[in-house]
């Protein structure tokens, strides 16, 4: 477990995203062994048609005794902020000091079909995100916004540690408003180092803004069997939603032509040092060093995205490079 650091350290942290196909059967299970492990914190995720966020967040806080849990992300489009902070607030009321809250805009393909999409995704988020800090910090909401509308709402009893509100996002300007707006940003995988500094530099918050950075990850003694694991899983790298997470690559040009051509045999070929270079791989000490390589390009908590069939072997495996 990660200590709080001190004054004038910055913290880094460990961590590891629960798959959202999970039986739910197992997750009260998987949640005790990420905590036994030695891990900082589990992150679970609301992929559309999975498991709902705070639900899962709820049952893992209880089941725990130290982990920081993260949600990520919630999509704003999808809910009230009113709602959103009244249920963020119960889960830190309950579990003081323990929980991070990521919003995002939600990937587009999803909010169109559960019919929340909108022309103006960074405003709606900027106005939910505002408002849902705002209410958790005790303070009462008056706004009519273009997306958010609440006429002198407030929380009857805001938490007494008020969590961090973190924006799930990834672009030049999406970014920008976190460093804004919000207490910290989730970056999705794969989070290069390169990729690190760009959102950074984008970011330009002051203060302690928070940056997780999510990353494929599969430990093995050797390291082309843990090559393979994450192979399909950069599949997505170089279609439109990453752009913002392939620009800053220094083989950002092979990459998107071998994307051109390679079709979808585009994984498969990738060449190794590509795969170290995205992900979190190889043996436990090569695994170690591509988390420091992240901590030191920014990164607040470097949280591991299991691969593979069996989540509960995939995570055991992760904890050696701890």
């Amino acid at each position: 477990m990660t200590a709080d650091p001190p004054p004038g350290a910055r913290e880094r942290a460990v961590g590891v995203v629960l798959p959202r196909d999970v039986r739910a059967a197992d997750l009260v299970d998987l949640a005790r062994r990420v905590e036994a492990l030695g891990f900082d914190e589990l992150w679970v995720v609301e992929d559309a048609g999975f498991r709902g966020g705070v639900a899962q967040a709820g049952v893992v806080l209880a089941s725990t005794s130290r982990l920081r849990v993260g949600l990520g992300i919630l999509p704003a489009a999808a809910r009230n902020p009113a709602f959103t902070a009244m249920e963020v607030a119960t889960l830190a009321e309950l579990f003081p000091g323990r929980l991070d809250v990521g919003l995002g805009h939600g990937m587009p393909a999803w909010m169109r079909q559960v019919g929340a999409s909108t022309p103006r995704p960074l405003r709606l988020l900027e106005e939910h995100l505002s408002a849902v800090r705002t209410l958790l910090h005790g303070r009462r909401v008056d706004v009519d916004g273009d997306h958010v509308s609440l006429d002198g709402f407030a929380l009857e009893t805001p938490p007494a540690v008020v969590p961090r509100v973190l924006a799930g996002v990834r672009g030049p300007r999406s970014l920008a408003m976190s460093g804004r707006v919000a207490d910290g940003t989730v970056l999705a995988e794969p989070a290069s180092p390169e990729y690190l500094r760009a959102a950074l530099g984008s970011i330009a918050a002051t203060g302690g803004h928070r940056v997780v950075a999510y990353s494929l990850a599969s430990v093995d003694d050797d390291p082309e069997v843990a090559r393979a694991a994450v192979r399909p899983a950069l599949a997505v790298v170089g279609e439109p939603d990453w752009a913002p997470h392939v620009a800053p690559l220094p083989f950002v040009d092979d990459l998107r032509a071998l994307r051109a051509t390679a079709g979808g045999d585009f994984a498969a070929r990738m060449p190794s040092e590509w795969i170290d270079h995205l992900s979190v791989v190889g043996t436990p000490d090569r695994a170690r060093a591509a988390i420091a390589r992240l901590h030191d390009s920014g990164a607040t908590s470097v949280v591991l995205v299991p691969v593979g069939d069996d989540p509960v072997a995939a995570v055991s495996r992760l904890a050696g490079a701890l």
